[in-house]
């Protein structure tokens, strides 16, 4: 059970006691009607037909930052089907990809349908605890998978807090071996020094939790826990990292940090940072940790 306490500070200090959710669909109401803000992920559908055949209804769905395909399953407590429910529908999704793509396009427009990172579909299960049999078990799928524990406080108050997670065959692999064979994200080639720092970033940011995932894409890698929280793209002389991390809250340093708040550029995040050597890495460190807890 989760532990978080929430206290009121005006005229004294009072404890806000946790609750659940009166029922599953006051949760689920929720989290759809700010699921970008929440969970980093755009709305597609709720309470969607798997049809007659299959006989379910897929409680979310959504697309990430990165556009892999997410499912989305709440219970409003302890309830050891959530996984393997979830697992369920994901299997029907891989095998209904047309299906998917017509509904993002419907929803989102061509450019996102034509997009979807088939290689890393994701489930989050969103519920009020969750058992010792479902953390051993996620451990043994290849999936990427959330279980994120949600608990409500007053009247307007949701605290969503990811148990666990993992990150699914791609994550698995050795970061030295090349990745993928995917058509959609074809491994970039690095060579010499620019190689060298890539790869230290790569373990920097991956090293900062053991809830990190890694997302390839075309134009950019995406590191992240439940949502992005750094994306790294290439140029012949530099890597740019973008953050999550308020570039108000920054001293800005010209030529090594910028505020990108605006403007167009590949991944997500409104911090720019340049970096140039293994120095540079040191330097970005703690902003590297400011943007990884904005995400938690």
């Amino acid at each position: 059970m989760s532990s978080l306490k929430l206290f009121y500070t005006k005229s004294g200090v009072t404890e806000v006691t946790s609750r659940l959710a009166e029922a599953e669909a006051d949760v689920q109401g929720l989290v759809e009607g700010a699921m970008e803000t929440m969970l980093g992920v755009r709305f597609l559908a709720s309470e969607y037909s798997t049809g007659p055949v299959h006989g379910g209804r897929i409680d979310s769905l959504g697309l990430d930052e990165n556009g892999a395909p997410v499912i989305v399953e709440y219970k409003r407590s302890t309830d050891p089907g959530v996984l393997s429910q979830g697992l369920f529908y994901v299997a029907w999704l891989m095998d209904h990809r047309t299906e998917f793509q017509v509904l993002v396009r419907e929803r989102l427009g061509v450019t996102a349908a034509a997009q979807v990172l088939w290689s890393a579909p994701r489930l989050i299960c969103i519920a009020g605890d969750f058992t010792r049999y479902d953390l051993h078990a996620l451990r043994e799928h290849r999936r990427s998978i959330d279980l994120v524990r949600y608990r409500l406080f007053g009247e307007h108050h949701i605290a969503l807090e990811t148990v666990a997670s993992v990150a699914g065959q791609a994550k698995a692999a050795p970061r030295t071996r090349r990745r993928g064979t995917d058509t959609q994200v074809p491994a970039r080639q690095e060579s010499g020094a620019m190689a060298e720092l890539a790869a230290a970033v790569d373990e920097v940011l991956l090293g900062l939790g053991e809830d990190v995932s890694k997302v390839r894409r075309k134009q950019y890698d995406a590191y992240q826990r439940l949502r992005n929280f750094a994306c790294v793209t290439a140029r012949q002389d530099k890597l740019l990292v973008y953050l999550k991390a308020a570039p108000a809250a920054v001293d800005l340093v010209s030529g090594f940090t910028r505020d990108v708040t605006g403007l167009g550029h590949h991944g997500t995040g409104d911090l720019e940072v340049q970096l140039h050597s293994e120095r540079d890495v040191e330097r970005a460190l703690d902003l590297f940790r400011l943007s990884y807890a904005s995400v938690a």
